[in-house]
């Protein structure tokens, strides 16, 4: 009677569970996987566009909070609120046009003002989805938790730490599931704060004589007390601290990678939904602030005092207040979505480009940036902890990165009109909406920054510094460990092969000879001097030689089947190259390549098959050895060598690991 090994039925039984909780994997062979898993105009609505849209929860609020007394401004708040969000949206309109692969401000940045400032915004990115998420949750709490008393407050934060890891179960499930489950609360948020706005319109215009009566008194008193300058630079505070309600107006650009073809068109449809809905959400409420005398209340947001004061008159006025603050709190839930969906993605990016550890462009086989979704969320429950859910706090937070990357946006979409202005016509009328964004997103930037400065605005300086400051510190170390490698000599087959006695040379696989297999990535230094230590250390030893490699298909290749095609070209070419370089030597070769989303299952796969063709084999594995290994190596350099090597051992396959090289230390 045959029984499990304890630890064998374990591994199933996690294989199971992982399964149910996170789906099962996908087929990268599948000619329709691109489009099963993009998004449409809507869906990409719901889980990017809901990031704009939620911003109306406290963006709005807080800039009517910032006039006092002086309520006269919320009409051209109300305004010039809108105008902004149409303004933002065209530009990142025609950014879209400019980017259709994605044009985020790290890509935008990185291509036309230079990698520096890529990195900066870049960095600022990663914090900024970090505190969309937090922000987000933060707020749903807020919004919630309006509906208890006072006394049950303290179950707020541990609520909000719990909804983030839902989301992060959701995310590593793949993002069109994750954004599916969400349509619901969505569309309740939507048909209920139209019923809010409205109501509190309708209400408002049975006494909309009294009210702007009232305003222009208002209006002329402010303008005795604190003169035309005074009022201008209250109004421009107010509209700077509601910063806030723009926070979301990129995420669109910077998705376009996960939205079906055609993709410009997709998203430029998804910004337009974004911006027409927030714009008119946003201008909504601070005209409901206004006609309803709405005013802050201990332990409610805005908008619950608001959902209050309209639903005094209904029959059902509970179940209304109820139902819009539920709803507010699910399209924050959703909002905090985008941070799942674009944060991971600018860490792939810049990972791709050597600023952040290479781990993060790897995919999972549910094709879902795994590392990526772990690191913000994880990051998000330290800043919800830390800022204890202080909404406040974490929106002028997130407010300066947010206006620092369209800043950058901005300026480096004016620059390329002003570089294109003779090839590009008409060019003005980009001119003018680049300039106009630039300067509106640098005075956001600016105010905020100088305003809230002691109210969580230098903590964004110092993390956002920290972050970048990493960044050029990681880049500096691979830059290093490349010109290393680049310096290694490359062996000469044909001059090593000749004190070798070699039996086969019929190029002939012998199934009962002695096989060596060697990984190998694609055709570069590290491989050859592999095989080359393998043929100098154990001469006249093997009578057969396989060379194997995985494709790994990480951000940088999954953009559609004809980057997965030339990745499986790229490995056949330099798998070529190998038999070309070895085979005039007489040595008997065969190579063999997979696509993976994962390099050690790939390799563990193709071991397997090897070792089921032929009937003795050792593998071998090269290994960059530096000769102070520092405890942070492991996370910015692959171990799929060691890694490898224990899975085989498991299976009693023998596994040899070689030193390719040892580089002088590497700082």
């Amino acid at each position: 009677m045959n029984l499990q090994e304890p630890s064998s039925r374990l591994g199933t039984l996690f294989t199971r569970i992982q399964k149910i909780v996170f789906g099962k994997p996908l087929n990268l062979e599948d000619k329709s996987i691109f489009h099963q898993i993009s998004l449409i105009p809507f869906l990409a609505w719901v889980g990017l566009g809901a990031d704009g849209l939620s911003s109306s929860a406290y963006g709005p609020a807080e800039a009517f909070v910032s006039i006092g007394q002086h309520r006269y401004l919320a009409i051209a708040l109300a305004i010039v609120t809108a105008a902004t969000v149409l303004l933002i949206s065209a530009a990142y309109s025609r950014l879209i046009e400019a980017f259709p692969s994605g044009g985020g401000g790290y890509i935008v940045a990185s291509k036309l003002l230079g990698p520096k400032s890529g990195v900066v915004s870049g960095s600022a990115l990663l914090v900024d989805y970090v505190l969309t998420i937090t922000v987000s949750i933060a707020a749903m709490g807020d919004a919630l938790f309006s509906l208890a008393p006072v006394a049950l407050h303290f179950w707020k934060l541990p609520c909000e730490v719990v909804a983030i890891l839902v989301l992060i179960v959701m995310n590593l499930r793949g993002v069109k599931e994750s954004v599916i489950a969400l349509v619901p609360v969505f569309l309740l948020f939507v048909f209920t704060h139209i019923a809010l706005i409205g109501s509190a319109l309708f209400e408002g215009a049975s006494r909309a004589q009294e009210t702007f009566s009232n305003v222009s008194h208002d209006f002329n008193q402010g303008k005795s007390s604190l003169g035309w300058i005074g009022m201008a630079l209250l109004f421009a505070r107010a509209y700077s601290l509601g910063g806030g309600t723009y926070t979301g107006l990129e995420a669109v650009s910077n998705g376009l990678p996960i939205m079906r073809e055609p993709r410009v068109k997709t998203g430029k449809r998804t910004m337009m939904y974004m911006a027409v809905s927030l714009a008119l959400t946003a201008s909504g409420l601070l005209i409901g602030y206004l006609l309803m005398g709405t005013s802050p209340q201990e332990g409610m947001t805005l908008n619950a005092v608001l959902a209050h004061q309209v639903s005094e008159s209904f029959p059902f006025s509970r179940a209304f207040v109820f139902a819009t603050l539920i709803s507010e709190g699910a399209i924050l839930f959703v909002a905090a979505q985008a941070g799942f969906l674009d944060g991971p993605r600018v860490l792939a990016n810049m990972a791709l480009d050597g600023w952040v550890p290479r781990q993060f462009s790897s995919l999972s086989e549910r094709l879902t940036s795994q590392n990526g979704i772990l690191l913000m969320g994880i990051a998000a429950i330290v800043a919800l902890v830390s800022t204890k859910g202080n909404v406040g706090h974490l929106v002028v937070m997130y407010s300066i990165n947010v206006f620092l990357t369209f800043s950058l946006s901005m300026a480096a979409m004016l620059k390329s009109t002003l570089k294109n202005r003779k090839i590009k016509i008409p060019w003005r009328s980009d001119f003018a909406l680049f300039s106009v964004g630039f300067l509106v997103c640098f005075t956001i930037l600016i105010v905020t920054t100088v305003e809230k400065f002691e109210d969580g605005g230098w903590i964004t300086i110092l993390v956002t510094g920290a972050v970048t400051a990493l960044a050029f510190a990681i880049q500096s170390h691979y830059r290093g460990v490349a010109n290393k490698i680049a310096a290694f000599k490359c062996p000469n087959f044909a001059l090593e092969t000749k004190k070798l006695k070699l039996e086969n040379e019929t190029g002939d696989i012998q199934k009962n000879g002695k096989t060596a297999v060697v990984l190998v990535g694609g055709f570069h230094a590290v491989g050859l001097r592999t095989i080359e230590t393998v043929l100098t250390q154990f001469p006249n030893f093997f009578q057969n030689i396989y060379l194997i490699s995985v494709g790994v298909v990480d951000s940088g290749t999954f953009k559609g089947l004809e980057e997965l095609e030339n990745l499986r070209n790229s490995l056949q070419t330099a798998h070529d190259k190998y038999r070309s370089m070895l085979g005039t030597c007489g040595i008997s070769i065969k190579t063999k390549f997979i696509i993976d989303t994962d390099p050690i299952d790939g390799l563990e796969d193709l071991c397997l098959d090897v070792a089921s063709e032929v009937k003795d084999a050792i593998f071998f594995a090269g290994q960059i050895i530096f000769e102070q290994e520092k405890w942070f190596y492991p996370l910015l350099h692959n171990q799929t060598s060691f890694s490898l090597q224990k899975r085989l051992q498991k299976k009693h396959l023998s596994v040899v690991i070689l030193p390719v090289g040892e580089p002088p230390t590497i700082s």
